[in-house]
């Protein structure tokens, strides 16, 4: 009987006007995490973190900001995204090439690498250090927790034990990180300046109250390289292995 079978839907397929929600579907295809971070990424790569927002993010793929919270919960979570996607790079480019057979150089190895990929992305790597204030160990993404357990075991496995590991894994980390942010601080004040001096703002300097700092900041402007943060590892960690 007519009583008995179901009513159509208002909002059915054949509505006029279907109730609207926000689709993930964008400009290039269905998204995924994967690309959603990619896509943060390239955006901060591009215009700085001070750009990134749900709703810049979405309009980047061509999608509503709505459709990016089943990838991300937030702005906080997308920064944490970006924190995986550069420790997922890394691990492609520790994956490309084979590992050192001694552990000291093999901490080496992953020194330059990190060093790369923070090069490669500049405005990412203050999180480097804000997520790990922000965010507590064990809520870290997994990127993250899988590159504190190659240099945990690395240093275990080289019989340090564990108490010695926790040392010196702290000392590997605020050692290159601190390095990666000396070689990535604002140095150059006006760099259309030809002259070296003007082109740094020592003018700017008071010579009477900084005359070390004035003489010593054209060097401290170059770059120390990849070479320099290996030559600091190794002062750094021969304490632990009896080096005098």
């Amino acid at each position: 009987m007519a009583k008995d079978q179901p009513r159509a839907s208002k909002q059915g397929a054949d509505s006029p006007t279907p109730a609207r929600r926000a689709s993930d579907r964008g400009r290039y295809g269905r998204l995924s995490r994967e690309r959603v971070l990619a896509s943060a990424l390239e955006l901060v790569d591009r215009d700085g973190l001070s750009a990134l927002s749900m709703r810049r993010l979405g309009a980047e793929l061509g999608v509503e900001a709505m459709a990016l919270y089943r990838y991300a919960a937030g702005k906080d979570a997308l920064l944490d995204g970006l924190v995986e996607a550069l420790h997922l790079e890394l691990e492609e480019r520790l994956a490309a090439d084979s590992a050192a057979a001694d552990w000291r150089a093999e901490l080496g190895r992953i020194a330059r690498a990190t060093y790369d990929v923070c090069l490669a992305h500049p405005q990412v790597v203050p999180l480097l250090s804000t997520r790990m204030l922000a965010v507590p160990l064990a809520r870290r993404p997994l990127a993250t927790l899988r590159h504190h357990e190659r240099v945990v075991a690395l240093l275990e496995g080289a019989g340090l034990g564990t108490d010695r590991s926790a040392v010196v894994f702290r000392a590997f980390t605020a050692w290159v990180l601190g390095y990666v942010s000396v070689e990535l601080q604002a140095m150059v004040d006006n760099p259309e300046e030809p002259d070296p001096a003007f082109r740094l703002g020592l003018h700017h300097m008071p010579p009477q109250e900084l005359p070390r700092l004035r003489a010593t900041a054209p060097a401290l402007a170059e770059p120390g390289g990849p070479e320099g943060l290996v030559a600091g590892l190794d002062a750094l960690l021969d304490p632990f292995t009896g080096v005098a």
